[in-house]
């Protein structure tokens, strides 16, 4: 399994602390949002050469922690 901590870093100084690839000024969220509407990896690697495979999956990981104890309650009743 890919440890995300090794690919995803947030410095107060790269985009105000916001979560992004190693050695890059490209957000999490934009890789997450991007692969929601429908990109594939193979679109974002392309578009993002600087990026590799490891760090999508690492981007998918880092958002499964953020979430992992999070309670959601359902507005539907």
């Amino acid at each position: 399994m890919i440890d995300w901590t090794l690919h995803i870093e947030s410095k107060p100084d790269i985009l105000y602390g916001k979560p992004v690839i190693v050695n890059t000024r490209i957000p999490v969220d934009l890789i997450l949002e991007k692969l929601a509407t429908g990109d594939t990896i193979g679109d974002l690697l392309a578009a993002y050469p600087r990026i590799k495979k490891e760090d999508i999956m690492a981007c998918l990981l880092f958002a499964a922690d953020s979430v992992k104890n999070e309670v959601i309650y359902s507005k539907a009743s």
